[in-house]
C-alpha cells in the first residue's frame, strides 16, 4: 500500500520476519505465539499475523473477540487465544469462530459450557491463574476446582493454563520466580488429578528474552512488544538480561513538508506562541498532529529528523500539523521528515519519545492512529 497522504507509518515486514525468526530460535523448543492485539500494537494485525505465522509463530493472541474475528475473516486459521474473559453476549462468536477462550470464574465457565452445548461445538479453554499480578485470573488455591470444572464439561477442552508476570522486566527476579513457582504448583495439582493440560505458558516478551521460565515445563510463550523490535524497558532501551538479541524496529513514522516559511526573530509559532524565536528561522510545517498519534507534550523537548539533522519543535503540536525549526537551512515542500526512525546517521526511537513523556514504547506505537496510512515494505 502506498501512502495516501504526506504522513504515514512505515511497517517493515522484513524486520518483523527477522524478529520472529530470532525470537523463535531463542525460545525453542517452546512455541512462539504472536501477540497481535490492539491492531498488532498499531502495526496492522492481519499483515503482522500473516508474517509471524510464516516466520515460525504457531499461534496468535488477542485481547478482544472482535480482534479474533477480524483475523478469521482475513482467512487466518491458526489457533487464536483471547487472553481474558469476555461478555456472555460474545460467547457464541468465540465458539463459532473457533477462538480459544480464557476463563477463570466458575459462573462464567458454567455459562460458556452451556453456550457450547447449545451450539453443539467443542470449545477450547485456557485457564488463567493469578499468581501475583492481581489483574485477572483464578486464585492459585482455587485453580484445581476451576480447571476441573472445565475438564469435566463434555463441551469444553482444557487446552492450557497460564499466568502473567508482573515484574518480568525488573532487574530483581525474586518476585517473578515466586510467581513461576506459585503457578507451577497449581499446574502440578491439576495434573495430579490426571487432568491433561496441553499448553502451559508463563512468559511475555521480557520473560522470554531473559528465560525466566528456564527449568519449567512450558510449551509456549506469548511474544508481543519484542516482536515489533521495541525494548520493553524504555529507560535503558535494552531488551535486558544476558541475552542481547538482534531485534529491529518494525515501525517508523514519516511526513513530508507541506509548507515552509521564514519567521523573524521574536515571533512565536503555533498555539500560545510559547517559544518565541531567538533569530530569524525557517519553519517547516508537517501535516500530522496529535490526532495522528504525535503526543502534544513531545513539542517541549522532542525532535524531528529533516535533512538528516535533529530539528526542535517550533511550537506546540496541533491536531493536524506540527512545526519544526530548521534555522537557516533550506527546506522545500515535499522534503521528507522522520519522527520515529532513522535518517542519515540520526535515529529517534519510540522509546526516546516514551522517556521524554514518562511512558513506555508500547503506548507510543499503539497511539499512532488509524487515520495514518500504513505503508508496508519488505
Amino acid at each position: 500500500m502506498n501512502a495516501q497522504r504526506w504522513a504515514w507509518a512505515q511497517i517493515d515486514l522484513g524486520a518483523l520476519r527477522h524478529n520472529v525468526v530470532t525470537l523463535a530460535a531463542h525460545m525453542a523448543p517452546q512455541q512462539l505465539w504472536a501477540v497481535v492485539k490492539a491492531d498488532a500494537y498499531g502495526h496492522g494485525a492481519v499483515e503482522c499475523a500473516q508474517v509471524a505465522l510464516q516466520s515460525g509463530a504457531q499461534g496468535l493472541c488477542v485481547a478482544l473477540v472482535q480482534e479474533g474475528i477480524a483475523l478469521r475473516r482475513a482467512g487466518i486459521n491458526a489457533p487464536i487465544l483471547i487472553m481474558s474473559e469476555q461478555p456472555e453476549e460474545q460467547f457464541r462468536d468465540i465458539i463459532s469462530y473457533g477462538l480459544i477462550a480464557t476463563l477463570y470464574n466458575e459462573a462464567t465457565i458454567v455459562r460458556f459450557a452451556r453456550t457450547a452445548n447449545e451450539l453443539e461445538i467443542m470449545a477450547l479453554v485456557h485457564v488463567k491463574v493469578d499468581s501475583g499480578m492481581h489483574r485477572v485470573g483464578v486464585q492459585p488455591d482455587n485453580a484445581v476446582r476451576v480447571a476441573s470444572l472445565v475438564a469435566e464439561s463434555p463441551w469444553l477442552t482444557l487446552d492450557g493454563m497460564f499466568t502473567h508476570l508482573a515484574t518480568a522486566d525488573v532487574a530483581d527476579t525474586q518476585f517473578a520466580q515466586q510467581q513461576v513457582s506459585t503457578f507451577m504448583r497449581a499446574v502440578e495439582l491439576v495434573r495430579a488429578l490426571e487432568i491433561e493440560v496441553r499448553h502451559v505458558h508463563i512468559s511475555n516478551s521480557a520473560s522470554a528474552i531473559r528465560r525466566l521460565d528456564t527449568g519449567v515445563a512450558c510449551t509456549m510463550t506469548r511474544v508481543g512488544i519484542a516482536m515489533y523490535g521495541i525494548p520493553g524497558d524504555a529507560a535503558t532501551n535494552s531488551f535486558g538480561g544476558a541475552h542481547q538479541l538482534d531485534l529491529r524496529p518494525v515501525m517508523s513514522v514519516h511526513a513530508r513538508v507541506s509548507h515552509a516559511q521564514r519567521v523573524t526573530a521574536g515571533q512565536g509559532v503555533s498555539y500560545g506562541l510559547k517559544r518565541p524565536l531567538d533569530r530569524d528561522s525557517t519553519i517547516a510545517t508537517l501535516p500530522l498532529g496529535y490526532a495522528d498519534g504525535v503526543p502534544r507534550g513531545i513539542w517541549e523537548n522532542g525532535a524531528v529528523l529533516l535533512h538528516g539533522a535533529r530539528r526542535a519543535f517550533a511550537g506546540v503540536v496541533t491536531m493536524d500539523q506540527i512545526m519544526v525549526n530548521c534555522a537557516d537551512d533550506a527546506v522545500s515542500v515535499g522534503d521528507e521528515a522522520v519522527l520515529i526512525g532513522a535518517q542519515g546517521s540520526e535515529l529517534i526511537t519510540a522509546n526516546e519519545w516514551a522517556n521524554k513523556l514518562g511512558t513506555i514504547g508500547y503506548e507510543i506505537v499503539c497511539g499512532i492512529s488509524a487515520r495514518m496510512p500504513r505503508n508496508y515494505i519488505n
